[in-house]
């Protein structure tokens, strides 16, 4: 407060007492009631921000009192300020005549106001630019106790008025034009003030929001938080931006959000006097932020999906792996059911038109319980067969491929489901079902959107496993069916197989391969040995192997050299994957060093044929594991077989080599899958194969069994085809070898020998048989042959006649006319015997002819019945 005297500024009020400029209490509305005569004006009064100064006048027109704010404000101490002419003092000299005027008038009685122009003291100010100073002046004139005449003179800083003037439109303007809803809220969180923006949104004027608390706007719980928050604003002065809020507005259902600013607001003294509040309404922004929040999550499922749904081709699998993703991200409770007959691998679905098809649920989720759920009836237990009625809303959702809202269900802990049918490809495969319990948000349009998409990747993944487990089981049937049946027979060798396919170690089901083997019975009691791997897996690479072991006994037929065999395989494996087929291999093969490999199919390959009266086995390799031989009473080896390249590479030959295989040796042919994985480098398996071969006198099918359950973590994906042979040679008795002349009488003499033989083995049933084809092979290697002439006789479980000569031109069998006298013999052969045919030698050729045993299911043709056949 401005001191000024008493007898000029004290003013009876009402009650006859004496009040000063302000008084104590409340800064809103009036002055408190009491029975106080006087109230003192607490620090932040409007006289402290406009700055009053007071000073008097007395009869003589001299200063006789000056105010300690008038010091202030003139910069002039009292004892020197009082008994000055305010006039000469302050007045400029050009205009103390009008002022002389202006005070002889006052001191007459009048009042006057004006504004005065004054200069402030060098000491008072920095600048001499903030000397001049501007004064209001209200001069009231008043008497002295002696009836004088006299005046009192209030002053006002003009500045300092202006910038309150200022001030207070600028915070009109703000305060009304601001677009937030803006409050001003007492110490007693009543609002003293609102905006137009606020009143049209809560209704009324603004005047109709004074005195309201929070309680008027808001419900119980929410008003009770936000009072709490006033409280602490006022009491701590720490602001607060971006408070929510959530309430209704007049004559709205609607729920609705605002984002709320809180700062305290003081006086110019610094004493708190309110809270100024700033509120925007974000009920859209939030809305958009929900549906941008659901577009990422939604977003972000269907990325998870695309992640984690499909790495398996089996169908529970990939069902189970659609529930992983959606429980509990996009629901509490989940289930899939598939159409029984797809489980079964029925070509198609079976799915009827009621929809009411037997289904298997094969994949259950929940977030809140691990009991089985049901919206249409009692619930159905992992694994269960069932059918949904055919007025279900499942039931429907399958028949028309739409999904179907269902409300309810599970005895009131499921608040809604999603029947969600799993199309792919324009076929429905299954029903999958999406769960939320009590105090989740219902489905909305764009959940079922999402669950859709959602069940269509699944349902995608799940006809890709349909579709490879078909492809599979086609292209297991095909390879079993190439495999040889049952345990393959050989002369002089004891045979045991296996063929395994690829583990699912890894989760996922193994591809058909293209491993195989092979036993092909060969003329004189020999044998050929074959294992194979076609390089990829799936139906081709079956295919593929189907072709190439096709071939290779083709091939053998043709009593060709291992090394000549591989030869025309590698001319055959390079057609396999291009368009033409064998005729594309034999182009290839015109330029192998032009072949697209990318065209073909590449394969290793293992070839050998053993003879059982030598026991010598002659080895070629394309591109594969080398064989492992075991000795009695040595340890077991790998044969130095040289690799050679792969089938379907081209333009490179292939080498032999020959090996001795002494009695009771054993010999192991096998694929990779047995000895190479990705945990295990291929030398650490084949060294572990190696010492798994520690008895070779075991019986072979125990041995086996052996190798497979010593090396079984050394194998992972990979089919596994194992081929064992114990030699078990054909004894010297067994054999009649005899070397003849290039003479006619020859013939007479392999008849003799045959005849000898037949009888020292007990085989006179076979007698007369064998002499007349000696007698015709004989013949024939004297009239078109060169050299000396062979005749060996081999006795196992057939008889098997060999005529050798020198001459390279091998027989041909043709249809002898009624007028010829000759032309006959080969026909007559092939009447007789059960198999006949010839081959190249190193040094000629070999005619041979084989006759089943007595007492076998064969039966041998009469030899006359035969001659009269022919004529």
């Amino acid at each position: 407060m401005s001191e000024i005297p008493a007898k000029a500024t004290e003013s009876e009020d009402s009650s006859g007492g004496a009040r000063s400029g302000a008084a104590d209490g409340p800064v809103f509305g009036d002055a408190p009631s009491g029975d106080a005569m006087w109230q003192s004006s607490p620090p932040g009064s409007i006289y402290d921000y406009i700055k009053v100064a007071s000073f008097s006048i007395g009869p003589d027109g001299l200063v006789d009192q000056w105010s300690l704010r008038a010091e202030q404000i003139f910069g002039i101490p009292a004892e020197r300020a009082v008994g000055m002419d305010p006039i000469e003092a302050f007045i400029e000299p050009v205009r103390r005549e009008r002022g002389q005027r202006k005070m002889a008038e006052i001191l007459d009685g009048r009042e006057w106001t004006g504004v005065v122009p004054f200069r402030l003291p060098a000491t008072m100010v920095a600048d001499e630019r903030d000397r001049e100073g501007l004064a209001e002046v209200y001069v009231m004139p008043t008497r002295t106790e002696e009836g004088e005449k006299a005046a009192v003179c209030i002053v006002v800083d003009v500045r300092t008025l202006r910038r309150i003037e200022t001030d207070l439109a600028a915070s009109q303007a703000i305060f009304g034009q601001s677009p937030f809803g803006f409050l001003l809220i007492d110490p007693d969180l009543r609002v003293r003030r609102a905006n137009q923006r606020f009143a049209s949104i809560f209704g009324g004027t603004p005047d109709d929001h004074r005195g309201k608390g929070v309680h008027d706007y808001l419900p119980r719980g929410e008003a009770e938080r936000v009072a709490a928050t006033l409280r602490r604003v006022l009491e701590s002065g720490d602001s607060i931006t971006d408070m929510h809020v959530t309430g209704f507005v007049p004559g709205s259902d609607e729920r609705r959000h605002w984002s709320v600013n809180l700062y305290r607001v003081h006086s110019g003294s610094g004493r708190p006097i309110g809270i100024a509040w700033l509120g925007t309404d974000i009920t859209a922004r939030r809305a958009a932020a929900r549906e941008a929040a659901a577009a990422r999550r939604n977003l972000a499922l269907l990325n998870d999906a695309g992640a984690r749904i499909g790495n398996s081709l089996d169908l529970e699998t990939t069902a189970r792996e659609l529930l992983d993703v959606v429980v509990p991200g996009f629901c509490d409770l989940a289930t899939v059911d598939l159409y029984q007959g797809l489980l079964a691998g029925d070509e198609t679905p079976p799915g009827l038109a009621d929809g009411s098809a037997e289904v298997r649920r094969v994949a259950f989720a929940s977030a809140v319980s691990d009991a089985p759920f049901s919206v249409t009836g009692e619930p159905v237990k992992l694994g269960a067969v069932h059918h949904y009625p055919f007025n279900s809303p499942c039931a429907d959702a399958l028949r028309t491929a739409r999904p179907q809202s269902v409300p309810g269900g599970d005895g009131g802990l499921v608040q809604s489901t999603l029947a969600v049918p799993m199309v792919a490809h324009d076929t429905v495969v299954g029903l999958a079902q999406f769960a939320r319990t009590k105090g989740s948000e219902p489905f909305g349009d764009r959940d079922r959107e999402l669950a859709v998409e959602l069940a269509a990747r699944a349902a995608v993944c799940i006809d890709n496993a349909r579709l490879y487990r078909r492809e599979h089981e086609r292209a297991l049937i095909l390879q079993r069916s190439l495999l040889p049946p049952g345990d393959p027979e050989a002369s002089g060798l004891d045979i045991a197989c296996r063929y395994l396919p690829g583990n699912v170690a890894t989760g996922r089901p193994s591809e058909v391969g293209g491993d195989w083997f092979d036993v092909i019975e060969l003329p004189g009691h020999r044998t050929a040995l074959v294992v194979g791997d076609v390089m990829g897996r799936g139906l081709r690479a079956a295919v593929a192997m189907g072709e190439l072991r096709t071939a290779v006994r083709t091939l053998a037929q043709l009593d060709l050299e291992p090394a000549e065999v591989l030869s025309q395989l590698d001319e055959i494996a390079r057609g396999l994957g291009a368009p033409g087929g064998v005729q594309q291999a034999t182009r290839a093969a015109r330029r192998p060093r032009e072949a697209d490999l990318s065209e073909v199919y590449l394969a290793t390959c293992v070839y050998a044929v053993y003879d059982s009266v030598t026991r010598r086995c002659t080895f070629a390799n394309a591109g594969h594991l080398p064989p492992v031989l075991v000795e009695p009473g040595e340890p077991a080896l790998m044969l130095d077989v040289p690799p050679g390249m792969p089938l379907g590479v081209g333009g490179e030959p292939f080498e032999e080599v020959e090996v001795e295989l002494p009695e009771g040796a054993l010999l192991a042919l096998y694929t990779d899958g047995l000895v190479e994985s990705r945990d295990h480098p291929l030398d650490e398996g084949l060294q572990a194969f190696v010492n798994a071969l520690t008895d070779p006198s075991a019986p072979l099918e125990d041995v086996c069994d052996h190798v497979l359950n010593t090396l079984d973590t050394h194998h992972g994906e990979d089919d596994i085809a194992l081929l064992m042979a114990r030699v078990q040679g054909l004894p010297a008795e067994s054999v009649g070898d005899w070397t003849l002349p290039r003479e006619p009488r020859s013939v007479g003499r392999a008849r003799e020998y045959a005849r000898a033989q037949l009888t020292g083995w007990d085989m006179e049933p076979l007698v007369d048989t064998t002499e007349l084809l000696v007698s015709e092979l004989v013949t024939n290697a004297l009239r078109y042959g060169e050299g000396e002439i062979r005749l060996r006789l081999l006795l196992d479980r057939t008889l098997v006649c060999e005529v050798w000569d020198s001459g390279l031109v091998q027989p041909r069998r043709r249809r002898a006319r009624d007028t010829d006298e000759g032309g006959r013999g080969l026909q007559l052969v092939g009447l007789l015997s059960a198999a006949w045919g010839s081959r190249r030698t190193p040094r000629g050729k070999t005619v041979w002819f084989e006759l089943p045993l007595p007492g076998t299911d064969t039966t041998l043709t009469d030899p006359a019945e035969a001659l009269l056949s022919l004529f």
